[in-house]
């Protein structure tokens, strides 16, 4: 049997396949230390053998994309003064692996595909942890969370809040016939009431936020490039202002007081200080990638029994570049900064400078979600989650594609041995 290339790796005609892939991995991201290595192996065979496909179309261009290729290199060549050496080779391959699955994704995978695909793998993911429905006890909030199959509320409030971001978008961009409202309802509904048992505060605060920004965007399609830079101006001077007088009237810890919290994040500002102060020991290059929470090392033991962390893993200081600087130093946490914000001001500016398209308002939102979640939690620094994977398919959307020759794509008529993959 013959399989044609391009349902394969063409995205505008593998979305069978491609929202596949997606949904297998965002189950590997969720639930790989529950299923084991196979999740992983699963996320890998969906997306690697991709290049045995046609290699000269996914590769070509691939120098384009610099600034990961240049932070994947640090990230390894961190292993030279790395305090735990063979944690970091490690988990630094297993990155930069993760790094070459979402640019394949981004060659092969559309941003319609990709939604269709998070939609159906976010779906299962909660129906599995509603199965499970555990609960988690915070002791350092006395409240008690819904967790589901995650280890924490605010890992199970992320998958929620893509969920219904993942929807809203769907519905407002992506959507071809009545039919899709019937099948979103589940999904959203499932996600909406999952968000809210989870207790996730980053993930209740963030999710309006990047809702309402997206409506903005969306309104841009009725305006001209003139109006837009001028609307994208008077909003980002009000943005600033507005945060500024919210700071300077305590009007921040009026809003986290309506999630529970105080002024101190629950913990957090003082993890942060405490990683701070970390990162003063070796601020140029850091102490390696991934060798800071280490089993046996002093000052991970002791912040993991401070925060009654038993198990004595997946912990962090619940702040990306704070995070960054401890394990790589002012270099790693400059070259991860400038990947988000070169990603973010990528997928805006085209918003604003260039003719409107959908796929631009989608990964901006997406970006936005990932930029306000940074200052909190930790999700594009690590392997196999979610929030690396969307961070670098979003940057790899901003690299020129290669260009497809008409002659191999465009022949309805034509599968001949070069354009076929033999099964």
């Amino acid at each position: 049997m013959k399989i044609p290339k391009s349902l394969l790796i063409d995205p505008d005609k593998n979305t069978a396949y491609g929202s596949f892939a997606v949904a297998v991995s965002i189950w590997a991201f969720s639930y790989s230390t529950i299923f084991g290595q196979a999740m992983i192996l699963a996320y890998y065979a969906v997306w690697l053998p991709l290049i045995l496909v046609d290699y000269r179309k996914i590769l070509r261009h691939a120098s384009s994309a610099w600034l990961p290729l240049a932070f994947a290199t640090y990230v390894c060549f961190s292993v030279f003064w790395s305090a735990a050496p063979g944690t970091t080779a490690r988990t630094a391959v297993q990155y930069c692996s993760h790094i070459a699955c979402a640019y394949i994704a981004a060659r092969t995978v559309s941003v319609r595909t990709l939604t269709i695909g998070a939609l159906i793998g976010i779906f299962v993911v909660l129906l599995y942890s509603l199965k499970v429905a555990s609960y988690s006890y915070d002791v350092l909030d006395g409240t008690y969370n819904f967790v589901g199959a995650f280890s924490s509320k605010n890992q199970i409030g992320f998958v929620a809040s893509l969920g219904i971001y993942f929807c809203v978008v769907y519905l407002a961009f992506l959507r071809r016939g009545r039919i899709s409202f019937l099948l979103i309802v589940p999904i959203v509904l499932l996600s909406g009431y999952l968000l809210v048992v989870s207790h996730s505060a980053t993930s209740m605060a963030s999710t309006p936020a990047v809702l309402a920004l997206v409506a903005l965007l969306s309104i841009g399609k009725l305006l001209s490039l003139r109006h837009r830079r001028v609307i994208f101006m008077i909003g980002a001077g009000g943005l600033i202002a507005c945060t500024v007088i919210a700071l300077n009237l305590g009007l921040m810890d009026f809003v986290l007081g309506l999630f529970g919290k105080d002024s101190t994040l629950t913990g957090r500002t003082y993890l942060w200080q405490q990683g701070w102060n970390a990162a003063q020991q070796s601020p140029i290059l850091g102490v390696g990638y991934a060798a800071y929470w280490v089993q046996g090392f002093s000052e991970a033991e002791r912040l993991w029994n401070e925060f009654y962390i038993a198990a004595r893993s997946g912990f962090h200081f619940h702040n990306t570049y704070i995070e960054t600087l401890v394990e790589l130093g002012f270099v790693g946490a400059t070259l991860l900064s400038l990947i988000i914000l070169r990603t973010l001001w990528g997928h805006v500016s085209a918003l604003i400078f260039r003719t409107w398209q959908a796929d631009s308002v989608i990964l901006s939102g997406i970006m936005v979600l990932l930029f306000i979640r940074s200052f909190v939690e930790v999700e594009t620094l690590n392997p196999y989650i979610m929030g690396s994977f969307l961070l670098y398919y979003s940057y790899f959307k901003l690299v020129r594609a290669p260009a497809v020759a008409p002659s191999r794509w465009s022949a309805v008529n034509h599968l001949e041995e070069p354009d076929a993959v033999r099964g």
